[in-house]
């Protein structure tokens, strides 16, 4: 079974506190924006890496891909 947006949604959400989070994709391709005070301070490499701490094993197993724009509250605001 194919995961769906929402379900990667909630992976994220259960373990990033998300201010704004938007999953859309096709069962294995997703896109996302993620924005969270958690991204303050920190370069694009250490953002994405915070995402898929989040998403642990199931970047491996049940995600084939996801292409995500990560951004602090006040980038999303701009």
């Amino acid at each position: 079974m194919l995961p769906t947006p929402e379900l990667v949604k909630s992976y994220i959400a259960a373990e990033l506190d998300c201010t704004h989070l938007e999953v859309e994709g096709d069962g294995q391709h997703f896109n996302a924006v993620i924005v969270s005070n958690a991204f303050a301070g920190k370069r694009l490499i250490q953002r994405h890496q915070l995402v898929y701490a989040a998403l642990g094993d199931r970047m491996r197993q049940e995600i084939h891909a996801l292409s995500m724009k990560t951004l602090t509250p006040e980038e999303f605001q701009q």
